[in-house]
Formats: C-alpha cells, sequence, structure tokens
C-alpha cells in the first residue's frame, strides 16, 4: 500500500480525463454496444447517512471522508468523480455504460508485486498491525468472481446502471477468529489483542441488485485465503 497520500486534484484530473477518453473512443467506434466500467465500493462506503447497510443509491461523500482522516481521499475522491462524469457522459450521448463496484478484491495474484488489497487482507498474518484500523469491518469478493460479474454484466441484455459486487462482510474479531481456526500455523492476534484498536467501521455492501438479475457467487473466504496465501508463498511474501 502506499505510504503517501497522492494530490487529490492530480489523481482526479487523471482519472476523469482517462475514462473519458475510452468512452469519446467507443461512442466514435460506431461498433461499441456497451461499456462496463470498474468502479470501486469507496464511491459508496463512506456516507454520513447512519446506515449499516449501502446499495447502488449511495455515493460517497468526499467531505466526510476528510472529516475522517483516513488515508485515501484521493482515490476516494477520483473514484466517486469518475464514476459519476462517466454515468452523465455515457446519459447525455446515449451510450450504454455499466458500472461495478467491488470492495477488497482477494485470492490468487499474477503480477510479481503484492496487490494492496491482498497486503491488507493479510495484514493480520503479515503482521503489519498498522493496517489492523483498516480492518474493523471490511467487504470482499474473490477476484474470479469479480471477474465473471464482469463478462455477466456485459452478455446480460438488461444490465443498467450501478452494481456492487461484494460477496462477504467480515469484522476484525471475525478475521481473528476466522484466521486462527483455519491457519494455526500464523501467529494471528487473538480478539483480546485487538480490543484496542480504533478504525472507520465501513456499512456492509448489498450486492442484491447483481444477485437479483441472475448472478451468483461461487467463492468464499475459503478460497480467497486459500488462494491468495499460496500465491504469497509461491512468490516470497510468506
Amino acid at each position: 500500500m502506499p505510504d503517501k497520500e497522492l494530490d487529490e486534484d492530480s489523481v482526479t484530473k487523471k482519472s476523469v480525463q482517462g475514462a473519458l477518453g475510452i468512452l469519446k473512443a467507443c461512442l466514435n467506434s460506431k461498433t461499441v454496444k456497451r461499456v462496463v466500467y470498474t468502479s470501486s465500493a469507496a464511491a459508496a462506503v463512506y456516507s454520513d447517512n447512519g446506515r449499516d447497510s449501502v446499495d447502488e443509491s449511495t455515493w460517497s461523500d468526499i467531505e466526510y471522508h476528510r472529516s475522517l482522516k483516513l488515508f485515501g481521499t484521493s482515490y476516494v475522491a477520483a473514484k466517486t468523480k469518475t464514476e459519476q462524469i462517466a454515468l452523465k457522459f455515457a446519459e447525455e450521448n446515449e451510450l450504454e455504460l455499466v458500472t461495478l463496484l467491488p470492495p477488497l478484491v482477494v485470492g490468487g495474484f499474477l503480477c510479481k508485486t503484492l496487490p494492496a488489497s491482498v497486503y491488507l487482507s493479510l495484514s493480520m498474518i503479515l503482521g503489519n498491525q498498522d493496517h489492523y484500523k483498516h480492518l474493523m469491518r471490511q467487504n470482499m469478493v474473490h477476484v474470479d468472481d469479480l471477474v465473471s460479474a464482469h463478462i455477466f454484466l456485459f452478455e446480460n441484455p438488461n444490465a443498467k446502471g450501478r452494481y456492487i459486487c461484494s460477496s462477504n462482510q467480515i469484522t476484525i474479531d471475525e478475521m481473528s477468529q476466522f484466521l486462527s481456526a483455519k491457519y494455526p500455523g500464523f501467529r494471528i492476534p487473538t480478539t483480546d489483542l485487538l480490543k484496542g484498536i480504533e478504525g472507520y467501521k465501513r456499512p456492509c455492501l448489498s450486492s442484491k441488485k447483481l444477485l437479483s438479475s441472475g448472478f451468483r457467487f461461487k467463492h468464499g473466504l475459503d478460497d480467497m485465503y486459500d488462494e491468495a496465501i499460496q500465491c504469497c508463498k509461491e512468490k516470497g511474501f510468506l
């Protein structure tokens, strides 16, 4: 994970320009029927509405995220504004655009570096105590399910608008218990040791819209962690 905050305006500008450039190219081609844009759960989970569960109707409030003094405001701002602008552009130009909002993506990986999402999800195994505060409650999805969801939304003729793609929610205590029971070979912090950890407790993400469209998740936490750990061992991170 990056260790310093990036410039918000610069990141947002590049993100918006990149997305609009692709959408304009698709529009000019006259052959593209639908675009599926990968947004992020970060564009939905930071809202001061008091709800314990959020759906596609919720947008992140960038100023609220800033007030929480959490790391990553530039990312939240870029993802939120880019998705909003992309949807507006598509509507104004009659371009069929579907957006997909994944949370923490966990599972096997092909890259040589450790993906930030896997790094965070394995914090208790890797001993990264500084990141425990980000685990108060996390929403997760297996990388293969996310890929399948993209294909599903490309092929579903009725797909429209935003879709949350989250299969599991887990609190920091539940994660400690799960990892301790499943991987006794690792020194996982106990729930007693985690009592003093403070952080933002993200609302649960509802994938009801995606599931109602006919999509089904095939992987749970067992697959996510088994494959992530195996990849980390093969690539020398564990």
